[in-house]
């Protein structure tokens, strides 16, 4: 049994979308600046470490994961100077501090891109990546018939008649994992992180890398577009990508034991069952791999149950902790998607939202917030089409599963936009706007309301920090009435769930240590969870 000194199984880490935090030029975006100026607050709500959204040089046709220049800082969010900076002043307050690595694929303006286009077929260059010849008599179709998951074929046709392959959009070709050229390129980009002082990576689509070998046609290739997921079993989730964790991990381990400090590897994996998840986190692979079974489950108790089962069984089983999130950049907000109807403020969306927070922080493992969720915005669902960013929107036309609307920029203080989000002159506008009702949700305003969702999440996240039955170890189930989940964790700590919409019997009696809600002694109201300390 691992001992509690391991920072990363117990941790609350916060993702910092940085060009929606806050801005520090005035110019609309968020920036490096920006987040080093929030992380008091970040401080003062109580989380143990930051996520960091690429911030690297790219043109931005997919919000930096089209990345350019894996070692350097785009100037819309500062420069080297300033992370520096930034790292320095979330070690004084004791936040970690973690990057997100884009290792699946790079920008096409990256320069090995560049160069592979100006190479012939068959070169060293090309090699980097995945160069085809097309078929048909003269090429002109694809090599195969895979589509990307923004919609659209998954190749595109360059000059000389080759086809280069891209699962994401056609400015972010994909890596070749088996030329040995780009594994050692990427040992390079985490040791220029790591000697700056990072603690770790969050790993973008770290099922994909490898494809199947032979890049054969798919039995149904439009699986990934149709569901915005990395379901295509020949392009992601192949065998070889566990070497390549095995690599990155006995890397962040040499850095360990030089200074004591762990360096944590997180995963975006979206594999078919936990069983295939728990591959990813085996002793020798990543410390930690996001859970998004919880957020896919709908508002259920017998769903929830199913996913937090599995996972304990199948993660927690091979030694690593469960990572547990409920909101991303990528997913529509929890507000407005346990919301009926899905509308911003719904109020019985605001409660369910609430209650699945203090579900998840009782749970056992690492938990991520993501930038509002602690102050309970909904997804902006009215953005007019003109100001739609995402490649999705651009590609497909449809605004289905779009994501600018979990991405509009935090609103910290006043009464109109911008909201205190940036220093620049009254006319200065965010990159997405803000709608009127944000003003609700501002920082000041919910700081101030002890009944605010921020409340809700600091007291959960102090009492989770003090008491020893929370943070990493198991749970028990309780026996409890249809609709309503009850665990138990160490000593004593009990967490019930009420998914139905009656009021039922509370597990325990006497008055909760947080509930998400009123909650009177003896009674667990609908949509409201509560934690207790009882001699169960």
């Amino acid at each position: 049994m691992l001992s509690k000194h391991h920072w990363w199984r117990d941790a609350v880490i916060y993702q910092v979308y940085v060009r929606s935090f806050l801005d520090s030029t005035g110019d609309g975006i968020g920036d490096l600046a920006g987040v080093r100026a929030g992380l008091p607050y970040l401080k003062k709500l109580g989380v143990d470490g930051i996520w960091l959204s690429p911030f690297y040089p790219s043109p931005q046709h997919d919000h930096g994961y089209d990345v350019a220049d894996y070692c350097d800082v785009d100037p819309l969010f500062g420069d080297l100077a300033e992370f520096d900076l930034l790292v320095a002043a979330a070690r004084r307050l004791g936040i970690k501090v973690l990057l997100d690595i884009v290792p699946n694929h790079c920008s096409s303006e990256h320069p090995w891109f560049r160069e592979a286009l100006e190479s012939a077929p068959g070169s060293t260059a090309r090699a980097r990546f995945h160069f085809a010849d097309g078929r048909g008599p003269d090429g002109g179709e694809p090599p195969n018939n895979w589509h990307a998951m923004f919609g659209g074929p998954a190749w595109s046709r360059v000059g000389d008649g080759q086809w280069y392959l891209h699962m994401f959009t056609p400015e972010q070709p994909d890596w070749n994992w088996r030329d040995p050229e780009v594994t050692a390129e990427f040992d390079r980009v985490l040791r220029f992180w790591l000697d700056r002082g990072v603690d770790g990576f969050r790993i973008d689509v770290a099922a994909g890398l490898y494809k199947h070998p032979e890049l054969p046609d798919s039995d149904d290739p439009e699986a990934d577009a149709r569901t915005r997921d990395s379901v295509n079993p020949l392009a992601w989730n192949q065998p070889e990508v566990h070497e390549v964790w095995r690599r990155w991990r006995s890397l962040c381990e040499e850095y360990t034991a030089r200074d004591g400090r762990e360096r944590l590897l997180v995963g975006e994996v979206s594999v078919p069952t936990a069983r295939e998840h728990a591959l990813y986190v085996r002793p020798d692979e990543l410390h930690q791999a996001f859970f998004f079974d919880l957020l896919g489950a709908p508002w259920d108790a017998d769903a929830f149950r199913k996913v937090i089962s599995e996972a304990m069984q199948d993660i927690a089983g091979t030694g690593s902790t469960v990572t547990w999130v409920l909101n991303n950049h990528d997913q529509v907000r929890t507000v407005t998607r346990y919301g009926e109807p899905a509308t911003e403020g719904s109020g019985l969306g605001a409660a369910r939202a609430r209650a699945a927070a203090l579900l998840m922080l009782a749970l056992p493992g690492a938990a991520y917030i993501y930038q509002g969720e602690e102050l309970g915005l909904p997804e902006v669902v009215d953005l007019p089409d003109d100001v739609l960013t995402d490649p999705i929107f651009r590609r497909t036309g449809s605004r289905a599963r779009i994501r600018d609307g979990c991405r509009v920029p935090l609103p910290w203080s006043g009464q109109a936009s911008p909201f205190g989000f940036t220093s620049g002159a009254e006319s200065a506008k965010p990159w997405l706007p803000q709608p009127e009702y944000f003003a609700e949700y501002a920082t000041d305003r919910a700081l101030a309301d002890t009944r605010s969702f921020w409340h809700l999440y600091r007291d959960g996240l102090q009492l989770r920090s003090s008491l020893p039955q929370l943070g990493e170890g198991t749970l028990q189930w309780l026996d409890t009435p249809p609709g309503v989940l009850a665990f138990s964790r160490g000593d004593g700590l009990v967490c019930a769930v009420n998914f139905g919409t009656a009021p039922t019997p509370a597990p325990v009696s006497g008055t909760p240590l947080l509930s998400s809600g009123p909650c009177p002694a003896g009674v667990l109201p609908a949509a409201t969870a509560a934690w207790w300390l009882s001699d169960l």
